[in-house]
């Protein structure tokens, strides 16, 4: 069975106009890098011409990459589970946690794989710390199991994301 990517609507939106983008404009700049390499004579000895190949592929890669998640998207439901309290895809929640005797309090965003970034606060549902915190409420405490060791969270609150 296929893996599901779930997506919001706006990162659906952005895939499909990135498709759109690879396989018009894109793939018309990397066929005429193509061309002009080949007209640099031999093809054994040509770096232009490796160096255009490379591209191609990567470009063809990434369409298939693309055209796979679109395939098997799915669309986050905005209010679901949400609307009960509970933490779900979409929230934003705000966790306390204590470091070297300092309670530290941190928000992110829970967001399905494709669409995670947790340099910017936006965490997948598939990491341990988005597995630990799905379905739990506003007050309750999640230990989640990281590569650097048990840590204990205490959800502040949690707030769906407009």
């Amino acid at each position: 069975m296929a893996k599901e990517y779930k997506l919001s609507s706006t990162r659906l939106h952005e895939l499909e106009e990135e498709l759109h983008y690879l396989k018009t404009t894109r793939e018309k700049e990397v066929a005429e890098h193509l061309k002009e390499a080949r007209s640099f004579g031999d093809l054994s000895e040509n770096s232009e011409y490796d160096e255009a190949k490379n591209e191609q592929a990567k470009l063809y890669g990434r369409i298939a990459e693309v055209e796979n998640i679109l395939a098997h998207a799915v669309l986050i439901d905005d209010g679901a589970e949400e609307a009960t309290g509970h933490i779900g895809l979409g929230c934003s929640v705000k966790v306390r946690y204590e470091e070297d005797g300092e309670e530290i309090e941190e928000d992110y965003e829970i967001v399905g794989s494709q669409e995670a970034n947790p340099m910017a606060g936006r965490i997948s549902d598939d990491s341990p710390f988005g597995r630990a915190v799905m379905g739990h409420a506003e007050g309750d405490i999640v230990e989640v199991d990281a590569p650097a060791g048990s840590m204990r969270y205490t959800i502040v609150s949690v707030e769906k994301k407009s």
